[in-house]
């Protein structure tokens, strides 16, 4: 029966961190099912989620103190399932820009929690702006939507509220 594990690591970014990583992983004899990984000023963070026969996934929690100390991460771990699948809600995208300030995740992050629409992804960068360099922030989430919401007044609600908070801001289906 297979099991799934998620890791989490966080440390100094340099190279060889994702193959020491994958290498430890696959002796193991457990698979990388999902990941994400990206450099945050000078630190690396990646999160993965493994499977494996449970022999295999309990290898792979007994090597990570060794591998946490050989190669300088904290890394966090524990055991999880397989998302069930979500037939009833539909993924779409947001995209949002603005000029930077404080509050822009948290704002878009609440108009949807409030509607009981779930984050499913989310990635933030700042930027200058072409010609002015006015600093500029830019958002991009997928969301999970009920199939019961009313798509066409969702979007209508979002604009409003990103209007009201003059932020420039998109809402459309996922394309996957």
């Amino acid at each position: 029966m297979k099991k799934y594990f998620v890791i989490s690591a966080l440390g100094k970014d340099r190279p060889g961190i994702v193959n020491q990583l994958s290498k430890t992983i696959l002796d193991s004899g457990c698979n990388i099912e999902d990941s994400r990984m990206t450099v945050l000023g000078g630190e690396f963070a990646l999160i993965l989620m493994v499977s494996g026969h449970w022999g295999a996934i309990t290898r792979l929690e007994r090597q990570l103190p060794l591998v946490e100390k050989k190669i300088d991460l904290t890394i966090l771990a524990r055991h999880t399932e397989s998302r069930a699948g979500a037939q009833d809600r539909v993924p779409y995208t947001v995209d949002v820009v603005a000029m930077d300030h404080p509050g822009i995740v948290n704002d878009v992050a609440d108009f949807f929690a409030s509607r009981e629409i779930n984050v499913e992804e989310m990635s933030t960068w700042t930027y200058a702006a072409a010609h002015t360099a006015t600093p500029m922030f830019a958002l991009n989430l997928t969301v999970s939507v009920p199939s019961s919401v009313h798509i066409g007044r969702l979007r209508d609600e979002f604009t409003a509220f990103c209007d009201n908070l003059n932020l420039d801001a998109t809402l459309e289906p996922a394309r996957n």
